[in-house]
């Protein structure tokens, strides 16, 4: 995931993108006799086989999806390792609040090389933490373990209690501490249910503390330092493939370097997994790219725990020591290389050796002394530096493969659907022979829409295809149903897309950093996106083999684009000067030198725009989108020339065309992405989409003439002269979408259809002579475009019922808005 894009996409979507494309859609007919579509399957035709695996999920500690979510510790900040390093606001005291006396300290009396920190508390002195959300969440009648790991000089008791405003919520528990360090356990009974608990511990003498923990007995699994039981439930209810982990964007950020002396006990590190193994006290501590921090309590043995628990394929992911994410830099040092290929072939032997190696033996004193099964590895994540990964990605599979060719290692594309980053580095992975190559991609709705046929034209004896991270951007059911149909185009071509997993799985409601996400919680509550629905769906009724299928569809695209020009920054101060708009004609439509007012242009954006010296300058360096907008939406076939400067900050400028409304409009995003690459975007209903993309940077101080050419649906595009790119956008935003497959266990055909416009359509189904069962099992989901799933409503569910006209052909009429899938049994 690419953090400087995510930013730009959290803003709200409607139901345009569906309106639109349903409006070159056939109306349904009331005539009894006449339908809007049709579908025809050739069940004696073999299509792809689906493998058991094809669909799974991605975990990534974003969000607050590990600490404070799936890991089940009820402590925050347990180990008083919380830095700036984090986070700004984080001192080692965040979470804690202290009657007395007591301070962090970071000495040689510490618990263990690795965990740096513990807290000197004080004679008749106590520390209160405050847990996750609105505090330590327990109900009543159940169990929950206390430790600490603790030492004093003089014999001393601790007093730990659990309470909320309200009163006690447990009997008071006491440990008597002596000596060295030492881990102390008790174990509470809740009396009553809150969400608003506070653990405290109170020392009748002083006294170190660490490890400062409070579990609920009741894991999912029961399992000791296991998972929260209503989250993992919900995924092993999707019933995944595989599940890949730990990232995403921490896998590859930060310092290549380990935790240790020789590093300064480096707080910013990529995600390296010996760190996570162990006992937790033993466990070294980092900073989270998304702005937190990590204990590592939720750590690699867990992940492979936790895959076989729920029946599916644990699929790591190690740093290939090239950043991704905005940081795009190749680490130039063959040793630290070495060192990362070497602690990848360990991994292999942690997953799979036997108890008598040496990794393998560290996974059996951990509990599990059968090996996890592992086969797939992913090396690297969205670098941008195509050229520097590929060469150390060779170099991970050659080690690989000479010591485990049965591992199958995945490379990946970069963080884009396409452009220059995408077509090098498919390039690469295509002529270096490559198994499987992950993508990722986050676009607008109707870009699912538009590209149900993307892997159509792929090369069948290329390499596979992993989907590793895909979404639409919301969480509102126009987001699912576009999903949905893509997801349709995804088991068509299920001979290319081998795995498929929609991106982030989970966000706790009060720590987000990334939105939409598939499975939503707090400290006592959690509930499934419209999205998390969808998924399900396909999950659990995958089948085995594509039965090959046709349906009419929507005319193609019409008319040109039209729409007003914009000017706009991000997180950038910038100048511009001599706008010119021009009909294709010769006549001028829009003139401005800035030399008077900016009466022409209105401000619809973030930011501070003024004229000064005869230039429109937007001030604010901060400032995300900050848009004005000038001339006519019923505007087409034009040319538009500006002058641009950049001032300070992080990224280029960027120049809007097509511009309907704030949410709708085409932009040309020079030194976007940290400055890293320029690209041209479509806004649909404020979801973005890139249409095409290079690398490239923006001067500060520099003057740019940037001119865009509009001609119908066909845009080119000149930086100082000559031609950036050109592309043309007219391809159908298809709301009618489907996909027969055939679970060989039964024999059912599964008819899948997606129905994403504002009508029914009524569908003539036509089975090329099946012999199948009159009565079908019809699982629907149905809602409004807008409606969202919550913690305390949920619009979006799905309703099974019984269909008892099916027949070599017969009439099925999908509702607005809506995924059915019919399972027919043969006959």
């Amino acid at each position: 995931m690419s953090r400087s894009t995510r930013t730009r996409w959290r803003l709200g979507l409607t139901a345009t993108a569906f309106l639109v494309a349903a409006a070159s859609v056939p109306a349904p007919a009331h005539a009894e006799d006449v339908t809007d579509y049709a579908i025809t399957v050739d069940p004696s035709a073999k299509g792809a086989k689906i493998d058991d695996t094809m669909y799974g999920v991605f975990f990534e500690d974003i969000n607050r999806a590990a600490d404070g979510g799936l890991y089940a510790e009820l402590v925050q900040n347990r180990s008083f390792e919380y830095s700036t390093a984090d986070n700004r606001a984080y001192t080692p005291l965040t979470s804690w609040a202290v009657g007395g006396t007591a301070q962090v300290v970071n000495d040689a009396g510490r618990l263990n090389e690795r965990n740096r920190n513990y807290l000197s508390l004080g004679a008749g002195s106590a520390v209160t933490n405050a847990g996750y959300n609105t505090g330590v969440r327990v109900e009543e009648g159940k169990k929950y373990d206390f430790s600490v790991w603790a030492r004093a000089e003089s014999r001393t008791a601790l007093t730990v209690t659990l309470q909320d405003a309200d009163g006690t919520l447990a009997k008071a528990r006491q440990v008597v501490v002596k000596g060295g360090w030492a881990k102390y356990r008790a174990t509470f009974t809740a009396t009553r249910t809150s969400s608003d608990g506070r653990l405290t511990v109170a020392s009748a003498g002083a006294a170190a503390l660490d490890e400062v923990s409070l579990f609920p007995r009741d894991t999912y699994k029961g399992h000791r330092n296991g998972l929260r039981k209503d989250l993992a439930e919900k995924i092993a209810a999707l019933k995944p493939g595989f599940v890949r982990f730990p990232g995403g964007c921490l896998v590859n950020t930060g310092s290549m370097q380990d935790y240790s002396e020789a590093s300064n006990w480096e707080r910013k590190r990529s995600y390296q997994w010996k760190d996570t193994i162990g006992p937790v006290e033993t466990r070294a501590t980092n900073s989270n790219f998304w702005g937190y921090n990590q204990s590592y309590g939720l750590g690699y043995y867990e992940y492979f725990q936790f895959s076989e628990d729920i029946g599916a394929m644990p699929l790591p992911v190690v740093p290939a020591l090239v950043t991704g994410c905005g940081q795009n830099r190749a680490t130039d040092d063959e040793a630290l290389l070495q060192r990362h290929i070497q602690d990848t072939l360990d991994l292999i032997e942690f997953a799979n050796g036997p108890v008598t190696s040496e990794w393998g033996k560290k996974r059996a004193r951990m509990g599990h002394p059968k090996p996890f099964h592992l086969t797939h590895l992913g090396v690297g994540n969205e670098e941008n530096l195509p050229n520097e990964f590929f060469a150390r990605f060779q170099k991970f599979r050659a080690a690989i493969e000479a010591k485990y060719p049965d591992i199958k290692v995945i490379s990946n594309s970069g963080p884009d659907d396409t452009g220059t980053t995408f077509d090098t580095a498919w390039k690469l992975n295509r002529e270096g022979r490559v198994d499987m190559v992950d993508e990722h991609y986050y676009n607008s709705p109707q870009w699912f829409l538009q590209n149900n046929d993307r892997y159509d034209s792929y090369d069948r004896g290329g390499p596979k295809v992993f989907l590793g991270e895909y979404a639409s951007q919301g969480n509102a059911f126009k987001n699912a149903l576009s999903e949905a149909a893509f997801m349709t185009g995804l088991e068509r071509n299920a001979d290319i897309v081998k795995l498929a997993s929609y991106a982030p799985l989970l966000a706790n409601e009060d720590y987000v950093q990334w939105s939409p996400d598939m499975i939503w919680f707090n400290n006592h509550a959690s509930w499934n996106s419209a999205n998390y629905e969808t998924q399900k769906l396909f999950m659990n009724n995958v089948g085995d083999r594509v039965v090959p299928s046709t349906a009419t569809g929507t005319p193609a695209l019409t008319g040109p684009i039209s729409g007003a020009v914009g000017l706009s920054t991000w997180a950038t101060t910038a100048a511009y000067d001599d706008v010119k708009v021009t009909a294709a004609d010769g006549t001028s439509l829009l003139t401005d030198d800035f030399s008077g007012d900016a009466s022409k242009w209105t401000h619809t954006g973030k930011g501070s725009w003024s004229i000064q010296d005869g230039q429109y300058v937007q001030t604010d360096v901060a400032a995300e989108n900050t848009m004005v907008s000038a001339g006519d939406t019923a505007w087409h076939d034009y040319d538009v020339k500006v002058k641009a400067t950049k001032k300070a900050g992080k990224e280029g400028f960027l120049v809007a065309f097509g511009v309907k409304d704030t949410g709708n409009f085409y932009w040309w995003n020079l030194g976007g992405w940290n400055n890293t690459t320029s690209a041209v975007e479509q806004a649909v209903d404020g979801g973005k989409s890139s249409l095409m993309s290079k690398p490239g940077t923006i001067e500060t101080g520099r003057a740019y003439d940037l001119e865009v050419k509009v001609r119908g649906r066909q845009v080119t595009l000149l930086l100082d002269g000559q031609e950036w790119g050109s592309f043309t956008d007219d391809k159908p935003a298809e709301p009618f979408r489907q996909v027969v497959t055939r679970d060989a266990k039964t024999g059912d055909l599964i008819v899948k259809v997606v129905n994403a416009q504002p009508v029914a359509a009524r569908t003539a189904i036509d089975l090329g002579g099946a012999k199948v069962r009159a009565k079908a099992r019809v699982t629907t989901l149905a809602a409004a475009p807008d409606a969202v799933n919550t913690e305390t409503a949920t619009p979006v569910a799905p309703v099974t019922s019984t269909f008892r006209g099916v027949a070599e052909e017969f009439s099925y009429t999908f509702p607005a808005n809506s995924v059915t899938f019919l399972r027919i049994k043969k006959r």
